[in-house]
């Protein structure tokens, strides 16, 4: 079932996933490359999955022989780890608004309230206290998980994840400044979500000001994300946690944004671009580039900035001490 090749005992009772160092003897454990080879050699797993180029290594004699380990990793947690199932059925709590349609197989939790108008796909989860607004469009094998809030004008993809507490299509930060204060820009673009889309827990999505604010198929969010108005991000993007990208951020396909990254507003960055953890982007990234630090820059010359600055660390007692000396001798 992950697609490898079987050495040792073929009927071992194997019932979880675990770690080499935590694994017993009901485990399947995994070795994914040459670093975790002290590990395989002395766990005491039932079983291990790893390459072809490790297959004669010490370790259990059973064992598992794949091309690609990370992904029969994914795999195996399926067969192993299996999602808690549940009967297609609507909640005797939910509220559900006129001229809503619902598909086949739906799973609305406890406590849900969706708007008038709403459009929900075949075999859509729904976990409890969601909250879906008016005309939503959900597109098949949705699942959004406790709490979530998708607001109107929202359109959400096949196969959307959208994690506890994520917020989709919220008002965007948009304030007209004068003399007298702060006034609220009206936002009334929506926010688009294509299909295959991921959003991590506590992550929020900002609506258009004036168009839609886009996340393209199979990009991935981790939590606490903040995405602004206007925003487009391009296919397969990984964003990690805490990352905030500012309003009409043009973002390319494949990008990497790593933690706690900031975009500032009304940049581009490339296709294939990667951006480092607390990397600063205050101007536009090219395809392809990796930046890091602050103001973000090539990632080669920010790592030999940093080691140029704790080279000359040892050196700051003494040029104080000259300085010192200078001031003595002028008095």
């Amino acid at each position: 079932m992950v697609g490898g090749r079987l050495y040792g005992q073929g009927d071992l009772p194997l019932r979880r996933l675990r770690s080499l160092e935590l694994a017993e003897a009901d485990a399947l454990a995994i070795c994914l490359g040459p670093k975790y080879l002290p590990a395989m050699a002395t766990t005491r797993a039932g079983a291990v999955l790893l390459p072809e180029a490790l297959r004669d290594s010490a370790g259990p004699s059973t064992r598992i022989v794949v091309a690609d380990p990370a992904q029969a990793v994914a795999e195996a947690a399926r067969l192993l780890h299996p999602r808690a199932g549940s009967v297609p059925q609507i909640d005797v709590s939910a509220r559900i608004g006129a001229g809503t349609t619902i598909g086949e197989s739906p799973r609305i939790g406890a406590f849900v309230v969706v708007g008038a108008n709403v459009t929900i796909g075949h075999r859509v989860r729904i976990g409890p206290h969601v909250v879906i607004e008016d005309g939503v469009i959900l597109g098949d094998d949705v699942r959004l998980d406790a709490g979530v809030v998708v607001h109107a004008q929202a359109f959400l993809g096949d196969r959307v994840w959208c994690q506890t507490r994520s917020v989709i299509g919220s008002e965007g930060f948009g304030f007209h400044s004068d003399a007298s204060g702060h006034r609220r820009s009206p936002q009334v673009g929506g926010c688009l979500l294509g299909d295959d889309v991921e959003v991590g827990a506590g992550s929020c999505i900002d609506r258009g000001s004036l168009d839609d604010t886009v996340i393209g198929r199979g990009t991935k969010l981790d939590n606490l994300v903040h995405v602004g108005h206007n925003a487009r991000l391009g296919e397969h993007c990984l964003v990690m946690a805490g990352t905030g990208i500012s309003g009409s951020v043009i973002i390319g396909d494949r990008v990497i944004l790593a933690g706690q990254a900031g975009i500032a507003g009304h940049l581009a960055i490339g296709n294939d671009a990667r951006v480092g953890a607390q990397a600063g982007v205050i101007s536009s990234v090219p395809a392809g580039a990796s930046v890091s630090g602050y103001p973000a820059r090539p990632h080669r010359e920010f790592l030999r900035a940093m080691a140029a600055l704790y080279r000359l660390t040892p050196h700051v007692d003494a040029l104080e001490a000259l300085g010192r000396a200078e001031e003595q001798d002028d008095g």
